[in-house]
């Protein structure tokens, strides 16, 4: 009989752990992150007056009704944005999808022309959503003056690149079998959309609607770090005044919000659920949309939009600065946001690992509750969020970043690795302890074997996520190319910022590719070790 090692992965994890050791180096010193400061005599002195300003909450009566007022344009303009960004979104999919080309429904050749066409329709996607929507709001507001239009113009944009492109995949991942059989009666593309795809493909549709629609509250929030108003800005002053009363009150009426919205996301999956449903949850999106624009409507007459003073602004990015300093520069910048990322991601998969013990309720059900509720408090306050309170503890700088990106991430990472830890099999670790291991021994060779490889498959999803964070975290003071961006929008140098805002999209094209290729390594390693 033929030996065999006892791990045969063993080689390929070794190397992969010391290429990930190697990169995790040279990120302290180009963050600058020391832990330590954490716990340096002046950062905690400046740290505790902030957090015992904290409490009380500020209640006077003004300020609520400033809150509440903010709370609504939040609400207003993400709902109003996501609106656009259907009309955005709609016609992209309906132009791009392949689900609808005759030719992949018959045997009918392709047209040259239309393919190019959808090509040049899908690189517009591209660019929309390539751009991160804090970007756009920063943009708009540069452009057009503070308030919510920005940040509805940019939920537009940024929103609709994305939706035009789930929803082509949506419509792709329908059974075409009734598609194929009216194309070949000879319908239209609108007839085979209408009746073919559609009514399958309409509850998906709808329930990456309503998640977008969540994921478009939190992002009008933090634009309002831009100045594109809602609860965001009031949150910006107060955290630069120094006035904790007043950030805990804004904190806690932002994670209301948060809660908020997440059982209405709930309610309306139910309502799919049935044909009357889904007409009370279309009839209630457009009243939704309707009265949000109602409530923007006079602060955008009163601000005097003027969309040829938007055009001429364009107009100045071009041509972009391609100097040998600048480039210089955005190398630097581009540095920092990679260091800034990974540094982040790791000591948020430490924390969240630590987290997902007791969360997973492995230390009792008190210790549940208690993690679980740290859990959905770092993840429910957003990056630049965090990024804005970091600055305070450690300074201006990519250390802030690291920061603000491990905390918030921790969240994230932690509640996922929690939930893979309760569905996975306990067999292994259950033959253990009956063979006498110990709860670590069992646990580290009975159900953490089970486990990693989607640990590791979530790290690298959020890694990706926090790379496009970390770019735009320098907005608040956070370092990266974010601060560099800010910066040239603030003294109105707009070639520079196209040079910017062009590196932000390719380090994003850039990422997607490493992404795939060290996705397709670990299913190798995976399918290896199996």
């Amino acid at each position: 009989m033929l030996s065999h090692p006892r791990d045969p992965a063993l080689l390929p994890r070794l190397l992969w752990g010391a290429l990930l050791l190697a990169l995790l180096v040279p990120t302290l010193p180009l963050t600058g992150f020391n832990p330590l400061q954490l716990f340096d005599a002046a950062t905690l002195k400046t740290l505790a007056g902030f957090v015992a300003g904290f409490l009380p909450p500020a209640s006077n009566a003004v300020f609520l009704g400033e809150v509440m007022r903010a709370s609504v344009t939040t609400l207003a303009a993400a709902t109003a944005g996501l609106a656009l960004a259907m009309l955005v979104g709609l016609p992209l999919a309906f132009a791009t999808t392949r689900a609808l080309d005759r030719h992949a429904l018959t045997a009918a050749a392709p047209s040259r022309l239309a393919e190019a066409g959808k090509s040049l329709l899908r690189g517009v996607m591209v660019l929309l959503r390539g751009a991160p929507e804090i970007v756009w709001a920063l943009l708009f507001v540069r452009a057009v003056g503070l308030g919510s239009l920005p940040a509805v113009l940019a939920l537009g944009l940024a929103y609709g690149g994305m939706l035009g492109k789930v929803y082509a995949e949506i419509l792709e991942s329908q059974p075409r079998a009734l598609a194929r059989a009216l194309c070949a009666a000879g319908a239209g593309r609108p007839q085979v959309l209408g009746y073919g795809l559609l009514p399958q493909a309409l509850p998906e549709l709808v329930s990456y609607s309503v998640y977008r629609w969540e994921c478009a509250i939190r992002a009008s929030a933090v634009m309002g770090f831009v100045g594109a108003g809602g609860i965001g800005q009031l949150l910006d002053t107060s955290i630069k005044m120094m006035n904790g009363g007043e950030v805990s009150t804004l904190l806690l009426v932002f994670l209301l919000i948060v809660v908020g919205t997440e059982g209405v996301s709930r309610l309306s999956r139910r309502l799919l659920e049935s044909r009357q449903g889904g007409a009370v949850l279309a009839g209630s999106a457009v009243l939704a949309a309707l009265a949000s624009v109602a409530w923007l409507l006079p602060a955008w007459r009163e601000a005097g939009f003027d969309g040829a003073s938007l055009l001429r602004f364009a107009s100045e990015f071009l041509p972009p600065d391609a100097s040998p300093a600048l480039l210089a520069d955005i190398g630097r910048g581009a540095l920092e946001t990679l260091a800034m990322a990974f540094l982040g991601t790791a000591l948020a998969f430490a924390g969240a690992a630590l987290l997902a013990l007791p969360a997973s309720g492995r230390f009792g059900q008190p210790a549940k509750a208690l993690a679980r509720l740290l859990l959905n408090l770092l993840r429910g306050i957003p990056d630049l969020l965090w990024a804005s309170l970091a600055v305070l503890a450690v300074g201006l700088g990519p250390a802030a970043g690291v920061l603000a990106l491990a905390l918030h991430t921790s969240g994230v990472l932690g509640r996922l690795f929690a939930e893979t830890l309760e569905n996975a099999p306990p067999a292994p670790e259950q033959a253990l302890r009956v063979l006498g291991a110990g709860r670590l021994t069992a646990f580290c060779y009975g159900l953490l074997p089970e486990v990693w490889a989607q640990w590791l498959a979530y790290a690298l999803y959020r890694g990706e996520n926090n790379i496009r964070a970390a770019a735009v975290l320098g907005i608040v003071g956070a370092g990266g190319l974010g601060q560099q961006l800010y910066l040239a929008l603030s003294l109105f140098q707009l070639p520079t910022a196209a040079s910017l805002i062009l590196a932000m999209l390719l380090l994003s094209w850039l990422l997607e590719q490493l992404s795939r290729l060290l996705r397709q390594q670990l299913e190798a390693a995976t399918g290896h070790a199996a």
